[in-house]
């Protein structure tokens, strides 16, 4: 006995349909962009791996700081006026010269590295906060790489000065966020949460920075351990890994 053939019922037949519809319809995913190599130099000659992983990083996080000190710039427009620059893009170019140049920042008293960073913090610091602050954030990053932004073969790198910029950054952030100053308001507008916002860019900026230093430390650490297993991978590989004549 032949049983017959069922056929979708025209409910089935319709929902099939709409379903088939609705995933035609279904809109592409957003574009989010592509990764940006550098282009290729001459100067690569003369860099490891690890050199090439260090300028990368460094690169980035100076990057960084601009985006950052662009924020800050709009969020505490006084700031920049108090630095007497006519806009905020001439307050941010003059504080990049001022960075890749390696000189020093007048209002900060010439001071470098986490002595900057102190004053920048001191709550009555009355000068151009947001240049201060970024100027003396990079000064203290570049000084953790030996005072270089690009790295050879001839250059070293101290993985334990880099984990304690990292460090550095977060008790900065921290302060930036907790001390108030002679008014009782915050030393500069950044991160904000309220029923309204809730803006947590800075902290992602700043935590990108951190978490690159922290992973250059840890590659640093490991390059002299990674040279050793080499050299003895390298004495295993020319005494039991060649082939042997057949005739």
């Amino acid at each position: 006995m032949h049983r017959p053939i069922r056929t979708p019922t025209h409910a089935a037949s319709t929902v099939l349909a709409l379903a088939l519809l609705g995933a035609c319809a279904a809109p592409a995913p957003a574009h989010k962009g592509e990764v940006q190599g550098a282009e290729a130099s001459t100067r690569e000659w003369g860099q490891s791996d690890i050199n090439r992983v260090a300028t990368i990083a460094m690169r980035e996080n100076l990057q960084a700081l601009y985006r950052l000190a662009d924020k800050l710039y709009r969020r505490n427009p006084t700031e920049w006026r108090k630095g007497g620059a006519p806009g905020r893009d001439e307050a941010v170019a003059r504080l990049r010269t001022a960075i890749e140049q390696r000189s020093g920042w007048a209002p900060l008293q010439q001071r470098r590295d986490i002595d900057a960073l102190a004053l920048a913090l001191a709550p009555e610091y009355a000068d151009d906060r947001v240049a201060a602050f970024i100027h003396a954030v990079a000064d203290m990053l570049i000084a953790a790489h030996g005072g270089k932004t690009e790295f050879f073969l001839i250059d070293g790198l101290d993985a334990q000065h880099l984990y304690n910029a990292a460090r550095n950054l977060e008790t900065a952030v921290w302060m930036l966020a907790q001390r108030r100053n002679a008014r009782g308001g915050p030393l500069l507008l950044a991160d904000e949460i309220n029923a309204q916002e809730r803006n947590l860019s800075y902290e992602r900026e700043f935590g990108k920075i951190i978490a690159r230093l922290d992973l250059l430390a840890q590659v640093t650490t490991e390059k002299y351990r990674r040279a050793v297993i080499g050299y003895v991978q390298g004495l295993a590989g020319g005494t039991f890994l060649q082939f042997l004549p057949v005739r």
